[in-house]
């Protein structure tokens, strides 16, 4: 009987490329996991080049819970045919992904959502996430608040709008939108994603109480700001632990 080598997707693609594409499959699989994501809907996207122009982003429609390593699509900011051929990506995804991975240097991974507590500060006529406690306090004067919601994120004009929404800070807070994150990595950017939408969860249950919140002075929640500095670094071992547990629950994202 002669014997067949079954070539696994991880030899498809070098080592580099497959490592990323695991790290961000795992990203949509834990997105599912903590109920940030819509279905079919929202994207995420990680640059694979030195300039940023040619990343990965999740197909067409793909629920994120379904998301695996090999299914993520390789697109190139500066291909124009990108819409016209057969599988190509949502046109929203395209817009906002295609247009910061095109102009943003901060920009190598950006995770775009609507998770519930994140959107619902997001719709308030001012979503300034307020210092009221050492999550909310990591966000202090850090976030680029766009109130200019002109419907879907479909076209040039708009990709180019949330670009200069964005300019040179890490995170954007869309009004009547949701939120998107940057960072270097997916492990960087995970970390940011998930104690944001933590903040706006504590934030969104004082609002609830109707009773006056208890904001931090400038100084303290500058001071407070500054020392998650020094914690910079538990991001890897953060995600590397919310993956361990995706290897326990189903590692098929690594296929």
């Amino acid at each position: 009987m002669t014997s067949v080598t079954r070539l696994t997707p991880a030899r498809i693609f070098d080592s580099e490329e497959w490592q990323l594409r695991v790290d961000l499959a795992a990203a949509f699989r834990l997105a599912a996991e903590l109920g940030w994501h819509e279905a079919v809907a929202n994207h995420f996207s990680l640059a694979v080049s030195a300039d940023g122009k040619k990343f990965l982003m999740n197909p067409r429609w793909r629920h994120f819970s379904r998301i695996k390593a090999s299914d993520l699509q390789l697109l190139d900011t500066d291909d124009k045919t990108t819409m016209e051929r057969p599988d190509a990506p949502d046109p929203s995804a395209w817009c906002i992904h295609g247009h910061i991975h095109a102009a943003a240097a901060q920009a190598r991974c950006i995770l775009h959502v609507h998770p519930p507590y994140a959107t619902a500060v997001a719709a308030l006529a001012d979503p300034t996430i307020k210092p009221i406690e050492q999550n909310t306090a990591r966000y202090y004067n850090r976030i680029a608040v766009d109130l200019s919601f002109g419907g879907i994120a479909d076209n040039d004009e708009e990709g180019k709008r949330l670009v200069k929404a964005l300019g040179n800070k890490s995170r954007m807070m869309m009004g009547n939108h949701g939120i998107l994150v940057v960072a270097d990595t997916v492990a960087e950017a995970f970390d940011d994603l998930y104690y944001m939408e933590r903040a706006c969860q504590t934030l969104v249950l004082a609002y609830s109480t109707g009773q006056k919140l208890n904001v931090m002075s400038s100084e303290i929640a500058e001071r407070t700001a500054l020392g998650w500095l020094d914690y910079k670094d538990a991001a890897f071992p953060h995600f590397e632990e919310m993956k361990a547990m995706l290897d326990e629950k189903d590692p098929s994202y690594a296929d």
